[in-house]
Formats: C-alpha cells, sequence, structure tokens
C-alpha cells in the first residue's frame, strides 16, 4: 500500500480578491472526489456566521471556529482535507508547528488569507506557508478607486486612509477597507 503524500496550497492576495470564493470552491470540489472535508477558520472573524466561512457576496461553507492552531490537529482526524480561512490572524500562534505535522499525515491543506497587513508589510505567518506550499495562488482583486487590478488592502477611518500607527488586526468589511492598486493606495496623512 503506497504511503499517503499530503500537501499545503496556499491562496493569498488583497481583501476583495476572492480568496474565500477559491477556498470553498476547492473545498466543494474535494467532497464531489469523494474526499472527507472539514474547514477552519480563526475565532476573532465573526464578520458574518460564526461556524461558517463567508464569502462578501454570501457564499458559505460550514467551518469550526478555533483559537488555535493547535485545535486543527485535535478536529482533523479522520478528514482527508483541511481548509482554514483567514489564515493571517494566526500570527500570534506558531501555525508552522502544525502544517507539517497534517502534511506528514497526508493531510491536504488548503489555506487562503491576506500576504500583506494594510501597511503593505507581510503578515508574520504566511511568508512561511508560501514558501513550504505545493501550490500558491496570489489572487488579485479590483480597485475600488480605478478599476485597475488591485495588490493592496487600504483600511479606512471616515473614508480616508488610516493611520499606520493602528492596531494591525482589525476585522471589517467594505465599511472599513477597500481594495487598491500601487498608484491608487495612500499612506495617512499623518501631521
Amino acid at each position: 500500500m503506497a504511503e499517503m503524500t499530503g500537501r499545503l496550497e496556499v491562496i493569498v492576495g488583497p481583501m476583495f480578491s476572492g480568496k474565500s470564493d477559491e477556498l470553498i470552491r476547492r473545498l466543494r470540489r474535494a467532497k464531489v472526489g469523494g474526499k472527507k472535508v472539514i474547514a477552519f477558520k480563526p475565532t476573532i472573524d465573526q464578520r458574518y456566521e460564526i461556524k461558517k466561512i463567508m464569502t462578501h457576496d454570501g457564499a458559505a461553507f460550514d467551518c469550526l471556529p478555533c483559537s488555535h492552531p493547535y485545535e486543527l490537529t485535535m478536529h482533523s482526524r479522520g478528514f482527508d482535507v483541511i481548509g482554514i480561512d483567514e489564515v493571517q490572524f494566526f500570527e500570534g500562534y506558531r501555525i508552522q508547528d502544525v502544517i507539517p505535522t497534517l502534511i506528514n499525515n497526508g493531510k491536504t491543506i488548503i489555506v487562503s488569507g491576506l500576504d500583506m497587513t494594510y501597511r503593505r508589510q507581510p503578515w508574520i505567518n504566511v511568508p512561511w506557508l508560501m514558501a513550504v506550499a505545493d501550490r500558491v495562488d496570489k489572487l488579485s482583486a479590483v480597485c475600488h478607486k480605478c478599476g485597475k487590478d488591485a495588490v493592496y488592502t487600504q483600511r479606512l477611518v471616515d473614508g480616508e486612509p488610516a493611520s499606520f500607527t493602528g492596531p494591525t488586526v482589525q476585522v471589517g468589511g467594505l465599511e472599513t477597507y477597500e481594495a487598491r492598486c500601487r498608484e491608487c493606495f495612500q499612506e495617512a496623512n499623518e501631521s
């Protein structure tokens, strides 16, 4: 009997680029293929429904909210494919300690999340995930200002660019963020 080989797929990009849509599509495809699938998201993401991965346009996939990556190993026994949405929110934890074990146990892990903060800096865990992945897909959004391909997430406060001195983690949607291209991204006027 051949040993099962696991793999890691990473889907990244700015907000509104379709990362969760693509994650849900792959998880549904795995189910159609007869795989046992489970999905997770960080407990901090309570924008829509707590026990569902939700897209901005309403597509959904059942999931378990978790507060620590070690919960992934506890709840994924007996599953072939593990989906993780908003993986950047595990930045304070060492997801690097969990992912290799799951792969070595023959699991296919598909993660999606932001690659950069609103300051245009990489999230702590995401570059590592991208480096060790079997597959990486970097999606772009449509710039909310000009319609070009957007690679950045612009945080807004009262419609103006947010100060880079604010907290890194602030869960929100269109009321707080826009996708922006390189030309339209603005740093806050700090004067």
